[in-house]
């Protein structure tokens, strides 16, 4: 059975796992940075990159101690080597080729988006190629036909800021605290989202691609304006991201060649708000609807290790140990550049 270590650093989780290649997680563990982090409201890059330095080989010895394995045991070593915050993905991807050399193992260099893209079919056999994929984080926004590893076509991306940095620069705005989406979720549940009158950026053009700078720059000026609850600004703005990615998503879908299912992927898909939207969209598209459990959500190894399998049973070979560390990766290089984008999409 196919035995692969999972290594990801490419932002403020420092994780490691033991998957097989029948879906079973073997062990897993993850040290989170929010306590580091919290007093500056948002990820702080050079203190994540010491974090991860201090952290990841304990980690790694706590998970091979738990599955009962030693590195000669793993059929390959995967970690993440980009995009990310360079210094983070350079911890992990450094540490990984010294493991690699060192026990003469296979390294596969993956990228942290393939891993969000390919871990709903860790959780769930049945999901088939091609499906639709939103991947929402705090730092992604987009939409893509899944074809299988390695191969994806990207139909939409944000022209400015991605749902998830929305979601934290609102909560920073309520002085809610990091990480800001769970904060804005929980607060939300006690607002009522039809109290406040917040944009939806592009819905109703004819193009996919999502934009979420004016949102956040409203909610900005309806909390300066000190008439609204708290709790009813950040209903607003769930309901009013909710709207611009089931408006984008179906543009998306209609444009799109058939697909197996809608899937949705990375951390914003923890929301279950979001997730009840877009189970509805596809109940309306007649497309079966799938997302990862809670837990493989967020920045986690496990779905390293899992999209090393999927390189692996693929039939993609190992990476060199010389191979670099990228802090921008698309999934899909050729892609045009959706009109008015920045560098980040």
């Amino acid at each position: 059975m196919t035995l692969v270590l999972g290594i990801e650093s490419s932002c403020d989780e420092t994780a490691a796992a033991l998957v097989t290649g029948d879906r079973v997680i073997v062990s897993q563990a993850i040290a989170s940075q929010e306590a580091e982090h919290a007093p500056y409201g948002g990820v702080v890059p050079e203190i994540a990159a010491r974090a991860h330095a201090e952290r990841l080989a304990p980690l790694i010895e706590r998970v091979l101690a738990e599955g009962k394995a030693t590195l000669k045991d793993c059929d390959a070593i995967a970690a993440t080597a980009g995009p990310g915050l360079i210094g983070g993905v350079m911890v992990g991807l450094v540490t990984a080729k010294a493991l690699a050399m060192a026990s003469d193992t296979p390294l596969m260099a993956i990228n942290h988006l393939e891993g969000h893209a390919l871990s709903p079919r860790l959780a769930d056999a049945s999901l088939q190629f091609p499906y639709a994929l939103l991947l929402v984080s705090g730092g992604h926004c987009q939409i893509l036909r899944v074809e299988g590893p390695g191969r994806y076509q990207r139909l939409a991306t944000t022209i400015d800021d991605a749902l998830g940095e929305a979601f934290d620069k609102t909560a920073k705005i309520l002085g809610l605290g990091y990480p800001g989406g769970p904060a804005v979720e929980r607060l939300a549940k006690e607002g009522d989202p039809d109290a406040v009158p917040l944009p939806r950026p592009l819905v109703g053009s004819g193009e996919p691609h999502f934009s979420f700078a004016g949102l956040k720059s409203a909610v900005l000026r309806a909390k300066e304006a000190d008439t609204h609850r708290d709790a009813d600004i950040a209903a607003s703005f769930q309901r009013a991201a909710l709207d611009c990615i089931l408006d984008r998503t179906q543009i998306a879908l209609a444009n799109m060649p058939p697909v197996t299912a809608l899937v949705v992927a990375g951390g914003v898909a923890a929301n279950r708000t979001i997730r009840a939207g877009l189970e509805g969209l596809a109940s309306d598209q007649d497309l079966a609807f799938t997302a990862p459990p809670l837990p493989l959500c967020t920045d986690n190894a496990a779905m390293i290790a899992w999209a090393g399998i999927e390189r692996m049973q693929a039939g993609f070979p190992a990476d060199p140990l010389d191979l670099k560390a990228r802090p921008r990766w698309p999934l899909d290089p050729d892609a045009a550049p959706a009109r008015g984008a920045g560098v980040k999409a």
